[in-house]
């Protein structure tokens, strides 16, 4: 589990084509920092697995449903993303409950620049509209992020200084992609209404 709060900004170092699958190597001196095989680390927002762990870099292997199902498949060698360990047990659970399971992908479709923050509307795929309220959470590249406004295909969110420069949102542009992961509880109430419901009838 994630709590949505970026450790840094790493770096893809390299990417290999496994034919159904891709391995990437990625730089994080903060997240390989004890790292060993087997370990989890978020890259914007999924969950990988650590295959090898050599100096700061680590290698992962995404598996063909998740390039589809995410932004992974965009990136390439020098491009930015952001990581993230999973949360310790007792540890101060500061931004929300991440699982690393990407729902979805989203477009940013406008930034619009203030004195000290910056609003970012971020398209939003129909079936994941009705998880998301305004001032509910939604993870966006693996930051958590609070709903400004919830449009029918479209959210806002409002970044602050230090989301605009120690993550890629500060970088992404209208047109890129993000990986888009909803508030897990609002699925969990989705399904034990329809059951209730269905058990009703």
């Amino acid at each position: 589990m994630f709590t949505g709060i970026v450790e840094e900004l790493g770096e893809v170092t390299a990417v290999e084509n496994l034919g159904d699958a891709s391995r990437f190597r990625l730089r994080g001196p903060v997240v390989t920092d004890g790292a060993k095989h087997g370990d989890s680390i978020a890259v914007n927002g999924v969950c990988l697995t650590v295959v090898e762990h050599e100096g700061d870099e680590f290698t992962a292997d995404v598996m063909a449903e998740t390039l589809d199902r995410s932004s992974l498949g965009a990136l390439a060698v020098g491009s930015r993303v952001n990581l993230e360990r999973p949360t310790a047990v007792g540890a101060r659970l500061g931004g929300h409950i991440v699982q690393g399971h990407v729902d979805g992908t989203g477009e940013v479709l406008e930034r619009r620049p203030s004195e000290n923050w910056e609003i970012v509307k971020v398209s939003l795929p129909a079936g994941l509209a009705r998880y998301v309220v305004e001032k509910g959470s939604i993870t966006v590249d693996g930051i958590s992020l609070t709903v400004v406004e919830a449009g029918p295909d479209f959210f806002t969110v409002s970044l602050i200084p230090t989301t605009l420069e120690l993550t890629t949102l500060g970088r992404k542009q209208p047109g890129d992609p993000v990986n888009l992961e909803v508030d897990i509880v609002a699925k969990y109430v989705e399904r034990l209404l329809a059951s209730t419901q269905g058990a009703a009838r």
